[in-house]
Order: structure tokens, then sequence, then C-alpha cells
């Protein structure tokens, strides 16, 4: 979760890395008692994601630094508008501006990604999640924007669910353990709040699965043919959630399958940052 605490522990330590030792440019070259006022625009259209970290980037810099929002969080915009309006001491505004605009610009260009996304699938049953593919340290700042652009999360860390890959099951059913009795038994010993979920990547893999009453079924890299298979033989008794070669060309016959849910990694691990501009007028008073 996106919390304030966590916003200004990374947005805090964005900045030290920028200006460890202060910004010598604006302390240079900016009067002390310069304030200016900064225009926030959209070079190009998308949607919006980034309030908080934006918003720090200034507030940790120079308290007396102030942010007007044009937007919500989660809303779309057009190529040429006015996002926000930032003034206050030109010299804070000079030294949060890249750090500003690295997390907007990152995070908007998830939401826009992930939007275009949700609206390939538009009238099917399934809905869009990300994985844990994402940068070190920005999870929580890269999954936020995810939800902005309509898209769901995945379970957020390694502790949050349990779910079972091919080496997993390899190291479970070592030395001709039974598949089924073996998840089954992990099935019971699980908190009734906790899901299990289990990888498979061929269709003769299914049954065992799901007759451990697993919660979650994931078909990973089927083609479109087996993917119908899959989802009519579960028939309810899971969830299931298709991954693996997933991109805007496929993601419709995808979620036409009938699958729940659709994790694509490229949500976080492909997106380009957004062309956002910060352009400054310095006020010479």
């Amino acid at each position: 979760m996106l919390t304030p605490a966590l916003v200004d522990d990374v947005v805090g330590a964005a900045l030290r890395e920028d200006a460890p030792w202060g910004d010598v440019t604006s302390e240079y070259l900016i009067p002390a008692d310069a304030t200016a006022v900064a225009t926030l625009s959209a070079r190009e259209p998308g949607v919006f994601a980034g309030r908080a970290a934006f918003e720090a980037a200034f507030r940790l810099t120079d308290a007396r630094i102030t942010v007007e929002w044009r937007l919500a969080e989660g809303a779309r915009f057009a190529a040429g508008d006015e996002l926000a309006r930032v003034s206050g001491p030109a010299r804070g505004i000079l030294t949060g501006e890249r750090i500003a605009l690295n997390f907007s610009q990152r995070m908007s260009g998830i939401a826009t990604l992930t939007s275009e996304y949700v609206a390939l699938i538009a009238g099917t049953n399934a809905v869009i999640a990300d994985t844990r593919k994402t940068t070190p340290g920005l999870r929580a700042f890269e999954r936020h924007a995810v939800t902005c652009g309509g898209g769901h999360n995945h379970r957020f860390s390694l502790s949050d669910a349990v779910m079972a890959k091919d080496n997993h099951l390899a190291v479970l059913t070592a030395g001709g353990k039974d598949l089924t009795v073996e998840l089954a038994r992990v099935r019971a010993e699980l908190p009734h709040t906790m899901k299990l979920e289990v990888e498979v990547d061929r269709l003769d893999q299914i049954e065992p699965v799901v007759a451990a009453g697993v919660d979650i079924v994931m078909l990973d890299n089927f083609s479109i043919s087996d993917l119908k298979t899959g989802v009519a033989f579960i028939a309810g008794r899971s969830l299931v959630e298709a991954s693996g070669g997933v991109n805007r060309e496929t993601v419709r016959q995808i979620a036409e399958t009938g699958v729940d849910v659709i994790s694509v990694g490229a949500l976080t691990h492909s997106a380009r940052a957004l062309d956002l501009g910060l352009d400054v007028v310095i006020d010479a008073r």
C-alpha cells in the first residue's frame, strides 16, 4: 500500500540521491529570495498517477512550496492540458523538479499503459492484473499506478499468498509424493484468509491441482485453444488466471476464453515514461 510514510521515505531518498550536498546550480545562480511559478503540463495524452510523490518532492525540499492540482489521481488528460501549478521559493522548485517529474512520468506511463489493456478487454468478465516484475523499492508506487489505470493488483509480496510454480511443485512431489495429496495438505494448513494458487503449463496438470481444492489455477503460456479447454475443464471450481504471451494483440482473445484474471508483467516492467513537462517562470520581485 502506498502510505504517506512510504512516500516520504522513498521520495526523500530520491532527493538525497539527486542533491546529496545541495543543488549547487540553484544555490549559485538563483537569488535566495526569488520565487517562481511552475506549470506541470502534458505533452501527450494519458492517465495521471503520482500526485502524492509529486507533492512530496517539493514539500520535502521546501515546505513553503504549494501545489494546486487541475485533475484527480487516475484522471485522463489530453496533450497540452495543464495538470498542476507549483509555486513558492524558486530554488526549492528547481531542486525538486526532476524528482517530481521522474515519479509522475513513470507512474503516469504505467497508468496509461494499464488503461489501454483494460480498454482492450472491455465487455469480458476478465480483469487485468500486475505481477511482481516491478522496480526494486518502487513496487508500491508502480502498483498504485496500475490501479489508477483501472487494473488490479496481484499478491504484493512473497508473504501475501502461496503461489506454487513448477520448481516448487518439483520439490513438493520429490520422491514420488502425490501432487493432489500434498496440495490438499497445504490447503488445509493455510489460514482461511490466505489464498493458494498453482501454476500449470499443460492441460494434463489441471485435474490433480483442481482436485486439491486450490483457490486459483494459473494457466501459463497456454495457446488460445488450450485456454478455452482449460477454462471449460475447471468449470468454476477455481478461479482461472492466464499468464504469459500477453500483449496488446493477444489480450482480447485471452479474455474471451473465459479466464477470470490476466496477469501482465509488461504493465510495470515495460511501461514507457509519459512525456510531462514542468515549465518554470521566475518571479523577480
